[in-house]
């Protein structure tokens, strides 16, 4: 029997959620990295003005916000870039600093807030023991890695520690966008006003091709035949990824790419999708279609989208109940063990 109208609107109400892309930076984080951040709130009627207060928010104000959208848990994880382009002393200092700050929210506010840990990918052996500690003893669900690590990306095997250290866990690294290394962007995204040149190799385009190019590194170089449970998630409804997925299946065929699957087999089995703040329904269908229900989780990408409007998208997306409630909740919690 079909449920009632009154039973979908007592569902929506019950309904938890996890986001899984939101954001923080600690006091180091201004200091190092985040510099570029404050001096741009500095600007005078800067859109970013309101960014580095609520960065740094990972109490009351925060929990306020996630209220009145209806968000139960972030599992929030280091602002871009990250520790990724300082070099490895600076990096181990970073992450540890910010794990540090991030621990000490997540213990004050336990039903609220869970966390991605920040590694030191410039040196793999102490970033496998940092994301074993802080998830064996800390409570956190995995790692967030802000792309490349200046120009060398995470297919070189000399990174691939880190990735041995996730598969033991059994936890998911998120693999996050960076701005792609400045030979690109001067090839690429380069003849226009500063302006432009920094919006289109960032948010506009050039995060997200420079994620999935990461993440077909990853498959073509092996990295899933070495470690088959290994998960990575990744964000922007998959970063432009599933439009190309049978593509790439004609033409990254097995008997060119020496894998032991098909390219899209990694996609549909190794790689976690959330929104993160891409609230548009065909692209939405678009993943879905290619990838499933079970591939998809919510998240919001605070605090540089809205709470309210992404759980709004939520709300109207045009699927089953059910479905609902596997992407707003129950996907993260299955995967992240929450």
């Amino acid at each position: 029997m079909a449920a009632s109208p009154a039973r979908y609107l007592l569902l929506f109400a019950i309904m938890r959620t996890i986001t899984l892309e939101e954001h923080f930076a600690s006091p180091a984080f201004f200091e190092g990295p985040g510099r570029e951040i404050k001096e741009q709130a500095k600007v005078p009627d800067s859109p970013m003005a309101h960014i580095p207060g609520k960065l740094a928010d990972v109490g009351k104000a925060r929990i306020a916000e996630m209220d009145a959208a209806g968000i139960d848990v972030q599992v929030l994880s280091i602002n871009a870039p990250g520790v990724e382009q300082l070099d490895a002393d600076a990096a181990v200092s970073l992450a540890k600093e910010s794990n540090d700050f991030l621990a000490a929210a997540m213990q004050a506010h336990p039903d609220r807030f869970s966390g991605f840990c920040a590694l030191p990918t410039a040196k793999p052996a102490l970033a496998a023991t940092e994301l074993e500690v802080r998830v064996r003893d800390q409570g956190f669900v995995g790692a967030t890695i802000n792309g490349h690590v200046r120009g060398r990306y995470l297919d070189d095997q000399f990174f691939w520690p880190i990735f041995e250290s996730a598969e033991a866990l059994g936890c998911p690294l998120y693999l996050h966008p960076v701005q792609p290394p400045q030979p690109v962007i001067d090839t690429y995204y380069a003849g226009f006003s500063p302006v432009i040149t920094n919006l289109l190799s960032r948010a506009a385009y050039g995060w997200h091709v420079e994620t999935a190019v990461h993440v077909i590194r990853l498959i073509l170089g092996g990295v899933f035949d070495r470690y088959p449970n290994l998960q990575i998630i990744i964000g922007h409804m998959g970063e432009t990824l599933p439009s190309m997925i049978q593509r790439m299946d004609n033409v990254l065929q097995q008997k060119v790419t020496k894998l032991q699957k098909p390219v899209s087999t990694y996609l549909r089995e190794n790689i976690y999708y959330t929104f993160s703040g891409f609230n548009f329904t065909p692209v939405f269908l678009n993943l879905l279609l290619e990838v499933g229900v079970d591939r998809i989780m919510f998240s919001c990408d605070y605090p540089y989208s809205s709470l309210q409007k992404a759980r709004s998208f939520l709300d109207n997306l045009p699927v089953s109940p059910a479905d609902r409630s596997r992407i707003a909740y129950g996907n993260a919690a299955r995967l992240l063990r929450l």
